[in-house]
């Protein structure tokens, strides 16, 4: 079965213009088509639930897993919308002594009948932290049920020889890189996916419209996956 996944950080529904418009982000995800999407950054902001206008524009299903308050009170953090049934959910707290708080969402969907496990997060800033939170992760991965998997999200890491995403490629199999951030002139590949097992990824591309250029300042990564349904 054909799915088609994307992981996009959204800056708080801020635009390269500076300005909050999360039915940019809305009409960016019309743009990909998509069946299931990890978001990063989303954020309440005065009435607007970034998260809550996505479902609502798109008739989704949305999972969501913040990982702190703001100073204005409005919660922060990550999300899944997905066009299929959700089996079961879980988070991750991924956070690292006093640094920001991060965490993952793991999920598994019913996929027309074939479970896909789909794990999100955003990860730190700093190298070392980054070690310690896909070290954790791995294990979640391990620890969890048996199924096709897909990690995705912003990982945060530009340096491609680094000793964390080797553990990834090592437990995943090498998946492509490719540069979604800045979004006006991209450089680096900070958003990743990884697909397990790894002969279900066919395809990764950059979504590079006009639009998804000023509605963020990341680019949408999409994934297209062949997924098995189970004898």
């Amino acid at each position: 079965m054909r799915v088609v996944v994307a992981s996009y950080n959204v800056h708080s529904a801020v635009g390269t213009d500076r300005r909050f418009a999360p039915e940019r982000i809305a009409a960016v995800l019309d743009e990909i088509g998509a069946d299931v999407v990890a978001l990063q950054e989303l954020e309440v902001r005065g009435n607007v639930d970034v998260l809550l206008h996505l479902r609502e524009h798109g008739g989704w299903r949305a999972l969501s897993a913040p990982t702190m308050r703001q100073a204005h009170g409005g919660a922060f953090g990550n999300g899944l919308l997905t066009r299929f049934g959700v089996r079961d959910t879980r988070r991750h707290d991924l956070s690292v002594g006093r640094r920001e708080p991060r965490g993952a969402l793991d999920a598994v969907l019913d996929c027309a009948g074939a479970p896909l496990r789909v794990i999100a997060t955003h990860l730190g800033l700093r190298p070392s932290e980054r070690r310690e939170q896909i070290g954790r992760l791995l294990d979640a991965v391990r620890a969890g049920p048996n199924l096709p998997t897909v990690l995705l999200g912003d990982l945060n890491e530009w340096w491609l020889k680094r000793t964390s995403l080797r553990w990834l490629h090592d437990h995943f199999g090498e998946a492509p890189a490719c540069p979604t951030f800045p979004s006006r002139l991209p450089l680096f590949a900070l958003d990743r996916v990884w697909v397990a097992p790894a002969v279900a990824l066919r395809e990764v591309r950059v979504h590079k419209s006009l639009l998804a250029r000023r509605a963020s300042d990341h680019l949408p990564l999409v994934a297209t996956l062949d997924i098995a349904k189970p004898a």
